[in-house]
């Protein structure tokens, strides 16, 4: 099956009912030996229930109390657009020297969001809000309110709004410990599926830990089977007791609506984004360290009764791990006592922490395990910057670039190890916006020369005298451009 995730917003409506089992009473000590009598005393014997009210169960105060705190969000914006959606490549228009007419299209997006602080403070998914220039927050009681972005981080496909309350405190959801969650536990989603209004939906937690549905950088998601739909995205997902679980984020389907696999942001991460929305910034530390997870046949390799853990390819020098002493070839199984089984889970173990503070990981050499306390910090700027925006008469006339790090990396959502000259943002008024460059191109080579550094690049594009042959590299494809004149 053709499966494609979508991004989307979230909301439900939800009822319950008990199950119950009904067992015939029979005589225990005729039915089986009588030195299992006493054992079996002990276990609760499941009956039949006894009346209606027996029978009934309903999560309403759960949502009387929740819902209120859980809005709309409606985000638009004004794009250029070709007349033709073909023309829409800007390398397909340099390729075929085409010169498309351009249009202005109003863009607009529907959403959900939590309120999580009675004073106006809202999160949701940085998708809704992302590119919005007029965005509006509708609260349960119908009244709309401008809001301003506080935050946006793409990283983990979280954004921070307020909106002015003039001093009234809003109802809010208060944030549960994501990491207690178990498989089969009970959960709600609420949020606006479809427009339709604010809607409850009820089912279990499918699975944790989920980490290939490239929904964010940071991919660790709650899996439910509550009905979440576009619209739902930034609803949240809350607990039987109303504590906010997750926030509401992607589905996978083949047709765009509901097939019962969806996806929520965990607490813990989204609790890390709303602390970086008055503190500066999201400071999200890293361990130092790239690796993949073991598969059965390196765990063959390594004598390992079952694969488990992430094993260790690279060490980033002075980084959190070299410094703790870990090596290449080392197996990190858990962190915290919280198991990992991938480089997505480790990353987000560590994100969920705060730079300076001490991770315990349990790590497997030699086939010995030992625990070793890792201090974490921020993704290093080494290089420095050397932040630039590239003049003269070349192709990325306009481009601001810098030197990648591995603090530039994480912002960009690139491999953190990655190394050159990335750029950060080009102006649609120039060549480099023309010529179809995009924030997030690493500079992979300019005539054939390797472009190590900022400096590098401006001598190789200042040499090139009228004719560039340019290689970028672009989401893990490598593109190339020629330009003559």
């Amino acid at each position: 099956m053709n499966r494609s995730l979508l991004l989307l917003a979230a909301g439900m409506l939800c009822f319950g009912v008990a199950v119950y089992a009904f067992v015939p009473s029979f005589d225990r000590a005729q039915a089986m030996p009588a030195e299992r009598v006493a054992a079996v005393d002990k276990v609760p014997v499941s009956r039949a229930p006894r009346d209606a009210k027996d029978v009934q169960l309903t999560f309403a105060p759960v949502v009387k109390r929740v819902a209120p705190a859980v809005v709309n969000v409606y985000s638009r914006s004004v794009v250029q657009a070709p007349n033709n959606p073909m023309f829409a490549d800007p390398f397909f228009q340099r390729f075929f020297n085409i010169n498309p007419q351009m249009r202005q299209r109003v863009q607009q997006s529907l959403g959900s969001g939590v309120i999580v602080r009675a004073d106006g403070m809202i999160l949701t998914n940085n998708h809704v809000v992302q590119g919005g220039q007029d965005i509006v927050v509708a609260l349960s009681d119908k009244r709309e309110f401008k809001a301003r972005v506080l935050l946006a981080d793409p990283r983990t496909d979280l954004a921070v709004l307020k909106i002015d309350t003039k001093g009234e405190k809003l109802p809010t959801v208060e944030f549960g410990d994501s990491d207690a969650l178990q498989v089969g536990d009970l959960v709600l989603a609420i949020g606006d599926p479809f427009g339709v209004g604010q809607t409850v939906t009820m089912g279990i937690v499918s699975a944790l830990a989920r980490t290939d549905t490239s929904a964010s950088s940071y991919q660790f998601f709650i899996q439910t089977d509550a009905a979440i739909n576009p619209g739902n995205s930034g609803g949240a997902l809350v607990t039987t007791d109303g504590r906010l679980a997750g926030i509401n984020t992607a589905i996978v389907s083949p047709s765009g609506g509901n097939i019962g696999i969806g996806f929520a942001i965990p607490a813990n991460l989204a609790r890390r984004v709303v602390e970086g929305a008055t503190s500066g910034g999201v400071k999200l530390p890293w361990i130092g360290a790239d690796g993949q997870a073991v598969t059965g046949d390196i765990a063959a390799s390594l004598g390992l009764s079952r694969p488990q853990g992430v094993l260790l390819k690279t060490i980033f020098p002075g980084g959190p791990a070299a410094q703790a002493g870990l090596k290449t070839g080392d197996i990190v199984l858990s962190v915290d006592g919280e198991d990992v089984s991938d480089m997505q889970s480790l990353t987000y173990r560590v994100a969920t922490r705060r730079p300076g503070e001490q991770a315990k990981l349990v790590v497997s050499r030699n086939g010995h395990q030992r625990t070793v306390s890792v201090r974490l910090a921020l993704p290093p700027q080494n290089p420095r910057p050397d932040a630039q925006t590239i003049g003269g008469r070349n192709p990325l006339t306009g481009a601001r670039v810098e030197n990648l790090s591995p603090a530039v990396a994480t912002d960009l959502q690139l491999n953190l190890f990655a190394k050159g000259v990335v750029i950060m943002a080009v102006s649609p008024n120039t060549p480099s916006g023309g010529y179809g460059f995009q924030s997030g191109d690493v500079v992979h080579s300019v005539n054939g020369q390797p472009v190590p550094d900022v400096g590098t690049l401006k001598r190789l594009l200042n040499a090139g005298r009228g004719h560039w042959d340019l290689v970028i590299d672009r989401g893990g494809q490598r593109m190339s451009l020629t330009v003559d004149g």
